[in-house]
């Protein structure tokens, strides 16, 4: 009985958010901010470079001089129409916690433009990270107001379409003033963050012992489970799916399994991506199209089992040697083909949270404690995904025995293959404009 007490208690303790924090724009995130001002009776540009967990992972040990000079040169600056040199002349550099044990990026820059006598038409244009996601603003002048506090305080209600703002034009007009300042101290390490997944912050428990570990992959499971009742994974491909494909509780199973291999697999392989090819390949914009290919996938999957749909209720008629025709053939289960294909579109889209245990794990030569995570949530993903499918083979089974009218009961599965087909138009139209 102690024991289960000391179970039920370290499960609990595991399940409550961690004192960790998680960028709240997303862990591949670039965030940059510029203000363009006149003080000291000079230009300057006032730059903050605010970079999420798995950004700063992949670059390492920073060098803020280098980066400097880098981000001054992408720093565009035009002055009564002529360009004008940006010179970094200070710089602070924080690295505030993140999520699973990971840091991120914060990195303040003053760069001094040319002597300012007089109000000044100006263009600006920040070319730096050009391609990646995050939040892009610019403002100008000392005293208007950032929506982001500088990077400080993103506003809720714009985390999930952020400023994308990369150049202004405007006036520009000299001050007298003392140049900006940069953060210093507790200042500059304490930029806004929102608390860590549950799941992200097991990778990072001080002491190992065995309790631990089960526990841990315990709520990990869970963490799994929770994931697939979120937006997302195909619920609705996947009941739809058995629904128009006399589907049984075998096959919800297998669909199940095989969301567990390709989710386990796609973090592996972009964790991967992630570690060797960041020079060649940037891991955000791969989501765009793993989402292209799962709306693709999901397509031809609806066009099948409509067609399937189709000929079971307008088969070929022939005589045979008794001159009568022959009337619908029997309903074919799902094909081996279509339920891989409908168990990839599932999982094909890995967590970022379970990338960020990966790489935490790497960090903190924990890779078989982190992979164990990994593989439970995975299963902890397919479990929720193999009970929706459950239920929809069961509700089906339930319709047929119920009273209702037949011919409602016969449009069912043409129904599903037209949800799949929507589903599937849908996530093609919402990848296509990232991908371009």
């Amino acid at each position: 009985m102690k024991r289960l007490v000391v179970l039920v208690v370290a499960a609990a303790a595991l399940l409550a958010p961690a004192a960790a924090s998680a960028h709240p724009l997303g862990n591949f995130t670039i965030n940059r901010f510029s203000r363009i001002e006149g003080a000291d009776h000079r230009a300057y540009v006032f730059y903050v470079l605010d970079m999420a967990e798995i950004p700063t992972y992949q670059a390492g040990r920073i060098d803020a001089r280098a980066y400097a000079r880098r981000i001054a040169a992408g720093a565009r600056l035009q002055l009564d129409g002529r360009r004008v040199t940006l010179s970094p002349v200070a710089t602070a550099l924080a690295h505030p916690k993140g999520a699973g044990g990971l840091h991120t990026t914060r990195l303040e820059l003053l760069l001094r433009g040319p002597r300012l006598d007089h109000t000044a038409k100006l263009a600006y244009a920040d070319t730096n990270y050009a391609g990646r996601i995050g939040w892009k603003e610019i403002v100008v002048g000392a005293g208007t107001r950032s929506e982001s506090g500088e990077l400080r305080a993103y506003p809720k209600n714009l985390l999930q379409s952020p400023l994308d703002v990369t150049s202004v034009t405007g006036e520009l007009h000299p001050a007298g003033g003392p140049p900006p300042k940069l953060a210093t101290g507790r200042e500059l390490q304490a930029p806004d963050r929102v608390a860590d997944s549950g799941f992200s912050s097991l990778i990072g428990r001080e002491h190992l012992s065995a309790l631990v570990i089960l526990a841990s992959l315990a709520a990990a499971f869970f963490w799994g489970m929770a994931h697939a009742l979120s937006p997302g994974h195909g619920k609705t491909i996947v009941a739809a799916y058995l629904v128009g494909r006399r589907g049984t509780p075998w096959h919800a199973a297998a669909l199940g399994g095989i969301v567990t291999v390709t989710h386990t697999i796609g973090v592996f392989a972009l964790g991967l991506v992630t570690l060797a090819l960041s020079q060649f390949i940037v891991p955000d914009q791969l989501y765009p199209w793993l989402n292209l290919v799962s709306g693709v996938l999901v397509v031809a999957i609806g066009a099948t089992v409509f067609r399937s749909r189709f000929r079971h209720r307008h088969p070929h008629t022939h005589d045979d040697h008794h001159g009568h025709a022959s009337g619908p053939g029997p309903e074919t289960g799902p094909s081996r083909g279509s339920l891989i294909a409908v168990g990839i579109s599932g999982g094909l889209l890995p967590c970022p949270s379970a990338l960020v245990v990966l790489l935490a794990a790497i960090s903190l030569h924990r890779v078989a404690f982190g992979m164990l995570l990994i593989v439970a949530f995975s299963a902890g993903l397919a479990l929720s995904i193999t009970g929706i499918g459950l239920v929809a083979v069961f509700a089906k089974q339930i319709f047929k025995r119920a009273s209702f009218d037949g011919r409602l009961v016969r449009l069912l599965p043409a129904a599903s293959a037209l949800v799949i087909l929507a589903a599937g138009l849908a996530m093609t139209v919402r990848a296509l404009p990232k991908v371009s």
